[in-house]
């Protein structure tokens, strides 16, 4: 008997040392006002449950991410996601009332933890919305929070030598996008402002390494999609604040 407690506790030691940073969560799914003249709205975000100054910001940054995501008034503070759903569906009635022929409104959003160790979770927010037009729009949010600290990280926070990540990054994008190293960014018709590279808005932690995401139309055209660069840890912990082992 004493021989498998002895490996029960020696098989529970590295599981239990895997799980114990990590945070706890519940999915939440809502969804838009159902009616014939109101917009699809669908959200499944992961909430945090812990009673930690991180679970706290984590729910707090993903509420302001799709209060920015929905809101179409101009007119009066929208402090949470009901009024966020509520002036989405409010905009598209009244486009409606004056054109009846306008097409439907969509508004997809999907968060998901995508990195996590004992000092740092990643989170990513999937959004498609639709609001006329031609096509309507995708974009990929990443929100980086220090768990130690309780607080959302902007993306200079992340390194401890962002100058020297940059000019790393642009190394690798113009390989991947195949740009000669002594040409000008844009040479391939790329839309960097300026004609000099910058990291993209969205920088965040995955099991592959830190991945940067340039949303449509941020230096492509639309029909370009999004452009997605993945930097190994292994070539890039010099660069960053936390490193992770590869």
């Amino acid at each position: 008997m004493k021989k498998y407690l002895a490996l029960l506790l020696i098989l529970w030691i590295p599981f239990g040392c895997e799980t114990e940073h990590k945070l706890t969560f519940e999915p939440l799914e809502l969804h838009g006002e159902s009616c014939k003249s109101c917009p699809e709205i669908t959200i499944n975000l992961p909430h945090a449950l812990d009673d930690t100054g991180v679970a706290t910001a984590i729910n707090r940054s993903l509420r302001e991410e799709v209060i920015a995501l929905l809101s179409f008034s101009d007119n009066k503070d929208i402090g949470n996601v009901d009024d966020a759903m509520a002036s989405f569906t409010d905009s598209y009635k009244e486009l409606k009332a004056k054109f009846p022929d306008e097409i439907e409104w969509e508004a997809k959003i999907n968060g998901e933890v995508i990195y996590e160790d004992a000092n740092l979770i990643t989170i990513v927010v999937n959004s498609y919305t639709f609001t006329g037009g031609a096509h309507g729009y995708g974009s990929t949010s990443y929100l980086n929070f220090d768990k130690t600290k309780g607080a959302e990280l902007e993306n200079w926070e992340l390194f401890d030598d962002p100058e020297g990540f940059e000019k790393f990054a642009e190394t690798k994008f113009r390989v991947q996008e195949k740009i000669p190293q002594d040409s000008n960014i844009n040479a391939t018709g790329f839309m960097f402002e300026g004609d000099a590279f910058h990291l993209s808005n969205n920088v965040g932690y995955t099991n592959d390494g830190v991945q940067l995401i340039y949303n449509q139309y941020e230096v492509a055209s639309y029909a370009d999609g999004p452009i997605i660069l993945t930097l190994p840890y292994s070539e890039v912990n010099l660069f960053l604040k936390r490193k992770v082992k590869s």
